[in-house]
């Protein structure tokens, strides 16, 4: 039998097939690939943060002029803080300029601002003031990652939060000025205690180097004892140095104590304020520290001391004190009178129906005018005189 020819059809066919297999079989081909990728990436981040923290306040009193023109010192009732240890309705003495503070002059004016603390001293620099730091982030790494195909490898991103160091407020704490045996008496002079009228005196009273002859207007009536004396002006004991033994050598100790407390007052430094008020405080309220003038200081209307149980405030005057007429110094938040040390390098006057507070340490004569309130201590290093007044030792 004779083979036939196979037709150009059927030849065009196969080849076409025989192009189609060879595709297929290379697509079928599977890729193999391992991919391990690994990425660091570091950022920069600045964050910001305040010298000690930011304050709202109202000014509770006009301010004063200190050191240059435009600087002004003024006492600031805190209504909102960030500051640890500065608490809402607190009063801050602080320092600020009316370049960033222009309405400073005006009683009651809000100001918002950051409060920096120096040295036991508080002051006011314009909203937002702060200090700017650059700190790197954390570099942020991702694991390596493996494939058996061709693929892109995801990227974890970590990231670290950004925490702002807390601040550190260094505050000076004043320390009470020390009375030693001085602080046995209520009041106590070295050459005299006079009154006239009817005073009231509650704590022991006592004089040295001048002998018993030199308390008068007292009535005294001498113990069984000798060592000391008594008077119905006085709910205490009354010494001089020519009573028994041991009252000679108390006496001479309680006023070198007393010397010696004034000498300690009169010589602490880096004061919270000078010349406050031109020497004239009346209206003025004062937080704890450390006030010092140069001139005598006047206080012609009410002023308070607001202050904790134990805070401290020890006043320097170069000159004399005068307390006007009807004047009282007020305690408030807790201020405590035993606390509260005036040193006087002239004479202290305390005029009609006054009220004071605190611890009078003089270097001359004390005068209690008539009506007069002293919750305190009257130490006087020459005379105390007293119209129709009254003297109570602070609680201890």
């Amino acid at each position: 039998m004779k083979k036939k020819a196979v037709p150009w059809i059927t030849t065009c066919l196969i080849l076409v097939l025989a192009v189609i297999l060879v595709l297929a079989c290379s697509t079928v081909t599977k890729i193999t690939q391992t991919s391990t990728s690994t990425m660091t990436s570091a950022k920069t981040t600045t964050t910001t943060a305040t010298v000690s923290g930011s304050i709202i306040g109202t000014v509770e009193n006009k301010p004063v002029v200190s050191g240059a023109s435009n600087e002004y010192n003024f006492n600031l009732k805190i209504t909102s803080t960030t500051i640890a240890g500065i608490t809402t309705g607190q009063q801050v003495w602080v320092a600020a300029s009316t370049t960033d503070f222009p309405n400073l002059l005006t009683v009651g004016a809000t100001l918002t601002g950051i409060l920096n603390n120096s040295s036991g001293w508080w002051v006011l620099t314009a909203a937002g003031t702060a200090a700017t730091t650059t700190t790197p982030a954390a570099a942020i790494t991702t694991s390596p990652i493996t494939t058996t195909t061709i693929t892109t490898p995801a990227t974890t991103i970590t990231t670290t939060p950004t925490t702002t160091s807390p601040t550190t407020i260094t505050t000076t704490v004043l320390a009470p000025v020390p009375l030693g045996t001085a602080g046995n008496f209520v009041i106590l002079s070295k050459s005299g205690i006079s009154t006239t009228g009817t005073t009231s005196i509650i704590g022991d009273i006592g004089v040295s180097p001048a002998a018993a002859t030199y308390i008068t207007g007292f009535g005294l009536i001498m113990d069984a004892s000798n060592q000391f004396s008594i008077s119905s002006l006085v709910t205490g004991k009354v010494y001089a140095p020519d009573y028994a033994v041991p009252t000679p050598t108390n006496m001479t100790t309680a006023v070198k104590d007393m010397q010696t407390a004034y000498t300690n007052a009169a010589g602490r430094t880096a004061p919270t304020a000078t010349e406050l008020g031109a020497g004239n405080i009346g209206g003025m309220t004062l937080a704890p520290g450390l006030y010092k003038w140069g001139t005598g200081v006047t206080i012609p209307a009410d002023i308070t001391l607001s202050g904790g149980v134990n805070d401290v405030w020890i006043f320097q005057i170069g000159q004399t004190l005068t307390v006007g007429d009807g004047v009282h110094i007020n305690l408030s938040g807790g201020a405590q009178a035993k606390n509260i040390f005036w040193q006087v390098a002239g004479q202290t006057n305390l005029d009609t129906m006054s009220v004071f507070n605190g611890n009078i340490l003089c270097q001359t004569v004390i005068v209690l005018n008539n009506g007069a309130t002293l919750n305190g201590r009257a130490l006087a290093q020459t005379a105390v005189t007293l119209i129709a007044s009254a003297v109570v030792m602070p609680a201890p």
